[in-house]
């Protein structure tokens, strides 16, 4: 069973809540593991800090985090085996490293459902399923 699971949390998609969170919560309750859920900011170019303020970076981080705690506040595990982090950059490239600086053992990330019928997966899961050194889950909703 897994015991390191990653959620990838968009929260940009507030209606349901997290794609995945159901399936990787299960799988940490039934693995006895743990479950930390991510978030990817993207970055602001440095041709728009002019227009942004001085502490956009840091504001942007903070409302992330604080809406990740809430989230995790409402998943029905023992505070020890949830957790969740924000960083900033490249989607998969974050996602990615995060699940290897902790050692996850799982990742599980949404998928948007296909428009188009050559239409395998989204680009980011994609690419995370290509570039993984765990197994990954892609849950469609």
């Amino acid at each position: 069973m897994y015991k390191r699971i990653v959620l990838a949390v968009d929260l940009a998609e507030t209606s349901t809540g997290p794609k995945g969170l159901e399936q990787a919560l299960e799988l940490a309750k039934l693995g006895r593991g743990a479950l930390r859920l991510v978030n990817v900011q993207p970055v602001v170019p440095a041709t728009f800090m002019e227009y942004v303020p001085v502490d956009f970076d840091m504001e942007q981080a903070k409302r992330a985090q604080e809406a990740l705690d809430a989230i995790v506040a409402g998943i029905d595990l023992p505070a020890e085996r949830k957790s969740a982090t924000s960083r900033a950059g490249g989607i998969y490239h974050e996602l990615l490293q995060e699940a290897a600086d902790w050692n996850a053992d799982l990742i599980v990330v949404g998928s948007h459902r296909p428009v188009m019928s050559d239409y395998l997966l989204g680009s980011n899961a994609k690419t995370i399923v290509r570039h993984a050194q765990c197994s990954v889950l892609v849950v469609r909703e």
